[in-house]
């Protein structure tokens, strides 16, 4: 076995036993009660990215990352200490914006998700704090070369754990899909397919149907027949569970809201639109279909 596969498999192991730890679910739930105080709304909302269209925690994560980045790489030249000390300085305080942003986040997690997060979290506050006694050293003695002061070596420090967090929070968005649009996958028909009979929508009353293996969220109001993906973007919650409402479906599990004519994103936490689709009725029967297919979705999920 090559030296790459040996790692990969001690990594997927350590991922593991972090996604399994049940000793990590006291302290979620702790934390829980703190994030949940920031309300559904303008707040979270902004928090969320839905305005971006995307998650802003990884867009926030780039700028501490690369303030230390920078710093470490002005320690290495040895010159401009003073530039180095503002370039942590700006690091730790970009910090708090993104990890509110990460907090809200990771609110909506459960599981073996919300472990790995509180894990990320856990290892930037270690990491944090050791860049933050950096500062304070670069402080009282900003040095004059390479790596001739402690904050130099604390930063250096404290950046390898805070990679080592950020590790983790890959391996949430890549390994474990959190963040990532829970309709990405699903192959909904391009041709017209047949899902209801038109009697058995009434205003206002949701329908869910299974077309081609995709769940199908129908409901009709002011007359007009609305189609969307049953699935929550944001966390894949069923839609036909939610509530109706001034031409929107609200998920029951995150309160995310999408516009019924369009799927738009009207309330958060869901940054993704739902997917919508085209409807027509031919002989009595409801039909629907989209009209485009991306290339991961040929080999589709149910």
């Amino acid at each position: 076995m090559s030296l790459s596969a040996r790692l990969a498999r001690l990594v997927d192991r350590s991922t593991t036993a972090v996604e399994r730890a049940s000793v990590l679910d006291a302290p979620s739930e702790a934390l829980d009660r703190l994030a949940s105080r920031i309300p559904v709304g303008p707040v979270k909302d902004l928090l969320s990215g839905v305005a971006l269209g995307h998650p802003l925690h990884p867009v926030l994560v780039t700028v501490p990352i690369g303030a230390f980045t920078s710093a470490l790489a002005l320690d290495v030249e040895g010159r401009q200490q003073s530039a180095a000390r503002t370039l942590v300085g700006l690091g730790l305080v970009s910090s708090v914006p993104t990890a509110l942003a990460g907090l809200t986040d990771w609110s909506d997690t459960r599981g073996a998700e919300r472990r790995v997060g509180l894990a990320h979290l856990a290892l930037n506050v270690v990491g944090l704090s050791v860049i933050g006694a950096s500062w304070l050293a670069r402080r009282r003695d900003p040095g004059t070369g390479r790596f001739d002061t402690p904050g130099a070596w604390l930063t250096l420090t404290g950046f390898g754990i805070v990679g080592a967090s950020a590790w983790l929070g890959g391996h949430l968005a890549y390994a474990m899909g959190v963040g990532v649009d829970t309709t990405a996958f699903q192959r909904p028909p391009t041709e017209w397919a047949d899902a209801v009979d038109d009697a058995d929508l009434l205003e206002g009353q949701p329908v869910v149907v299974t077309v081609e293996a995709t769940s199908v969220l129908l409901v009709r109001t002011g007359g007009r027949l609305h189609a969307l993906a049953d699935r929550c973007t944001h966390r894949g919650g069923p839609l036909h569970e939610g509530t109706i409402a001034d031409g929107c479906v609200e998920c029951p599990w995150h309160a995310s809201r999408f516009a019924l004519a369009d799927g738009a994103v009207v309330q958060g936490p869901a940054t993704r639109p739902a997917p919508v689709f085209e409807t027509r009725v031919v002989d009595g029967r409801v039909q629907v279909r989209r009209d485009e297919i991306r290339t991961l979705r040929l080999n589709p999920v149910g």
